[in-house]
């Protein structure tokens, strides 16, 4: 029987750059798009803290595994070990851990132009006016003065992914 193992933790470092797109697109709407999927188009560090035994890979790709350690209770540190290759793409992991494994994600190849497609939609649907689809209009007749107020629904930013149509175009970047 295979075990699978849990990840305790995800520290990602921030990305020195976005990728450039013309027409442009804001670092918010790409922060936005990277918490959606599980790819990344441009390096930065990730270390990921894993509790065994069992089977374990990446959650995030393309990922570059820089070290591997487990953590030693005689000396109250993480040491370098060597782990053997799982069937999966992965590690197998002897013993509860924790381990530790430090990788770079991103590959800085050239974004999709699935992907391209989905950042200018989030980046429009963002930036939309008010008064289009996610935006409520209410309006005061007072005599001698006449008031209109439009705000954006609570849901409005939080269904932004689905109701620009970029979490579709997204589809085969949500799993490694």
């Amino acid at each position: 029987m295979m075990c699978m193992t849990t990840t305790l933790e995800q520290v990602e470092a921030l990305p020195a750059a976005y990728p450039v797109l013309r027409p442009a697109v804001p670092d918010a709407v790409w922060a936005r798009l990277e918490s959606y999927v599980s790819w990344r188009w441009t390096p930065r560090s990730v270390v990921w803290t894993v509790e065994g035994p069992g089977l374990w890979r990446a959650p995030l790709a393309p990922a570059t595994i820089s070290a591997t350690e487990k953590w030693d209770d005689v000396a109250k540190a993480f040491a370098a070990v060597t782990l053997d290759a799982s069937p999966f793409d992965g590690y197998t992991l002897s013993g509860c851990g924790p381990f530790r494994f430090t990788a770079t994600v991103g590959d800085g190849v050239t974004v999709p132009a699935v992907v391209a497609e989905a950042a200018q939609r989030l980046a429009s649907y963002m930036a939309a006016n008010p008064g289009t689809p996610g935006a409520a209009t209410e309006r005061t007749d007072v005599p001698g003065v006449l008031s209109t107020e439009v705000t954006r629904l609570p849901s409005w930013m939080a269904r932004a992914l689905q109701n620009s149509g970029a979490a579709d175009l997204l589809r085969q970047y949500r799993r490694v």
